[in-house]
């Protein structure tokens, strides 16, 4: 069985590439990427507009249907 992805999960992942101020999808798949993440993470990111974030809590604006939890 697939186990969803969540919020939690993904900052999990993606969390460092805020590390030098805003990021964009690219650096936020080169961080899933570097972390292995699992496909299906790498698959939600994806999804992302190709702009800059300034926060993780941004990336919720576009992946609202990603839940908080498992």
């Amino acid at each position: 069985m697939q186990q969803t992805v969540t919020r939690i999960e993904l900052v999990d992942h993606v969390e460092s590439a805020f590390a030098a101020g805003p990021a964009t999808r690219s650096d936020l798949l080169a961080a899933a990427a570097a972390s292995h993440a699992r496909p299906e993470v790498i698959e939600v990111l994806q999804r992302l507009s190709d702009i800059q974030y300034r926060t993780v809590r941004d990336l919720w604006k576009e992946l609202s249907d990603v839940p908080v939890g498992a």
